[in-house]
């Protein structure tokens, strides 16, 4: 992953980065990450693309780097607060990140999709697992439409 990261520092716009983040991953996750990155692009036409390639302001790797979508803002406990996407993509040691950000209920993830969807651990914003295969997609895109319009029912 250093390589890929190194390669990023060059100038390169958000649709390349993300190109290239997913060209960089091994197959068979390659495949199942570019099925949700479609499948964002068409449910929302037109939203927000970013990516972050997981360093932070010294060149330092503090994360995996991740493709985003939407936009919302994050308040941290100090009061700052910055824009941030709603929606990430992951690639893991073990599989998929899946982030849904800027919920204001942190059991809404476990509580509404955690029973129904397979092998994945949900905590309160992140829904995690090895492939696609293993998991129901239908209740992960419910999960993603929910973030990315903000929704939490009770």
């Amino acid at each position: 992953m250093g390589q890929f990261v190194a390669s990023m520092r060059r100038e390169m716009d958000v649709p390349e980065q993300v190109e290239a983040y997913l060209a960089s991953q091994p197959e068979p996750k390659q495949a199942d990450l570019r099925r949700l990155h479609a499948h964002v692009l068409a449910e929302f036409p037109g939203c927000r693309l970013w990516f972050t390639d997981g360093t932070n302001a010294d060149g330092k790797v503090v994360a995996n780097p991740d493709i985003g979508y939407g936009a919302c803002t994050i308040t941290y406990a100090d009061g700052s607060s910055r824009e941030f996407y709603r929606i990430g993509l992951s690639a893991n040691t073990t599989g998929i990140s899946v982030y849904v950000l800027g919920l204001d209920d942190k059991t809404y993830l476990a509580r509404t999709y955690g029973g129904s969807i397979g092998k994945a651990s949900v905590t309160g914003y992140c829904i995690r697992f090895r492939r696609l295969a293993v998991i129901n997609v239908d209740v992960l895109q419910a999960a993603i439409h929910d973030g990315m319009n903000g929704h939490q029912a009770g």
